[in-house]
This record gives C-alpha cells, structure tokens and sequence, in this order.
C-alpha cells in the first residue's frame, strides 16, 4: 500500500498558545492515527506533515487543520500526524487531546 505525504503550513493571526515539550499521542491501528507534536519557532504558525494510505482528500486534511488551528490558536509547534484511515471526527478527537495533554499544567 503507497502513503501519501502531505503537508501544511498554518498561520493564524494570533497564536496564543505554544507548547514546551514533545509530545506523542494515539497509536496507528486500524482507522486510528498518530500525533506527535514539538515544539518549534515559527513565527506563531503551525507545520503539519499528514502521512496518510488514503489519496485524494488534501482539501479535508487541509480544512481540519485549520479549524484545530483557529480553535485552539496554538502556534510554533510542528506536528507529525500518521494515520491510518481515521475519520474526521477521530482525526480532531485526537489533535484536541493532543493540545489538551500538551497544555495542561
């Protein structure tokens, strides 16, 4: 089976939040995903690298991003998402249990 590579770049007008640590979350299973995300500098934005076996859904990828994005206004933090066939619903479920984790105190 071919994965497909996709990446982002997100800029939010005013990222708030940031993380300090890496973090790991979920594991890739059947219609499960991945995220790992770290902290990096840039410039308030977002990188996102989806590794993903289904083709040709870039502009739901893309839309999903950027609403965690806008909701959660996390900027300077790289993620690495490895899916394996989860739903739109999974794939925000677990970027925000990712932010939840990554911002706790």
């Amino acid at each position: 089976m071919a994965l497909n590579t996709l990446e982002f770049y997100v800029k939010i007008g005013a990222a708030t939040k940031s993380i300090d640590k890496p973090l790991h979350l979920g594991v890739v299973g059947s219609g499960d995903m991945e995220v790992l995300m770290e902290p990096k500098d840039l410039k308030g934005a977002a990188s996102v690298k989806v590794v993903t076996p289904v083709a040709g859904f870039e502009e739901l990828w893309k839309r999903l991003i950027e609403t965690f994005a806008t909701e959660t206004l996390l900027g300077d933090v790289q993620f690495k998402i490895n899916d394996n066939n989860a739903t739109p619903a999974v794939v925000l479920l677990r970027l925000r249990q990712a932010f939840t984790e990554a911002t706790e105190e």
